[in-house]
């Protein structure tokens, strides 16, 4: 059976499903306008540390994970502007390390023991994390505060419990995983796009 338009039930009710979904990306991305304050503050933070001679390091659990790597990524190559590479890597992803740890102690120390042998005073320790209750993000959280390394925290929600443990949130206001992920995406863009500004040397 065909709509009027000529387009199968089937395929309407896709498409009705996808267009909802485009709103509530769109009505989430505005309301995290209050946000992008804070995003400035996150990347102001990440010059200091880096004028410093700091170091970033992000890490997150499946979707978040690839997100912390995008950062990196952003980061470490770079995001729309040629400039020299800045020190920033995502925890976990080396697997032998990871699977050594969750062998020998827990998978929920997979984190907190590469933040606690690399983490530096000044550095900036980035969670990303869409509950803020994985155990594993908090625990590296509680480390890096004892290491004396800067917390940021990409969540959602009501933050968790890692929202105790960072000195400056992104707190995308949703509780929808994908939405959320959404929103990171677009704020670690936006930081990256002020480093990118600033390692290259100028307005752009």
């Amino acid at each position: 059976m065909t709509t009027d338009s000529g387009i199968g039930r089937a395929d309407q009710l896709a498409l009705d499903h996808m267009q909802a979904q485009l709103r509530e990306h769109v009505a989430t991305s505005t309301r995290a306008n209050e946000l992008v304050p804070i995003a400035l503050e996150v990347a102001e933070l990440m010059i200091n540390c880096f004028s410093g001679g700091g170091s970033a390091w992000t890490f997150g659990n499946g979707g978040s994970a690839a997100d912390a790597q995008h950062f990196s990524g952003e980061l470490l190559g770079h995001y729309r502007l040629d400039r020299r590479p800045l020190p920033c890597l995502t925890l976990g992803t080396d697997w032998s390390v990871a699977s050594c740890t969750a062998n020998d102690y827990s998978f929920v120390d997979v984190f907190s023991r590469q933040v606690a042998a690399m983490a530096r005073p000044g550095d900036v320790v980035c969670a990303f994390t869409t509950s803020g209750r994985s155990p594993n993000v908090v625990k590296a959280l509680q480390q890096a505060r004892t290491n004396r390394a800067h917390t940021v925290l990409f969540g959602g929600g009501d933050g968790g419990p890692a929202l105790a443990l960072a000195d400056h949130a992104l707190i995308v206001p949703s509780r929808e995983t994908p939405r959320i992920q959404e929103v990171h995406t677009l704020l670690l863009h936006m930081i990256s796009n002020h480093l990118d500004i600033w390692a290259a040397g100028g307005d752009q």
